[in-house]
């Protein structure tokens, strides 16, 4: 799935978004970064365009690689707790 997270209510930001800007400002092609998740240039050419979704695991090596929170790629905000 393709989920829309609303930033500060100013901007919208997808979590495709985030996996192509990732890639993109560290001059990668997606054909590295499939080949870091042990997967064909076409399944995570998916990821980023939405028609397939990340699996859990895919999420975790990309928080790796990148070395960023799963909150950062998901766009979700800084701050989230869970409730008491």
């Amino acid at each position: 799935m393709n989920y829309l997270i609303l930033n500060s209510g100013v901007s919208a930001l997808k979590y495709t978004d985030r996996l192509k800007a990732l890639r993109e400002d560290r001059d990668l092609t997606q054909e590295k970064i499939a080949k870091e998740l042990k997967v064909s240039q076409i399944t995570y050419s998916q990821y980023e365009r939405g028609v397939r979704g990340l699996p859990t695991e895919q999420l975790i090596a990309l928080c790796r690689f990148y070395k960023v929170s799963a909150d950062y790629i998901l766009c979700l905000p800084k701050g989230l707790a869970y409730p008491e």
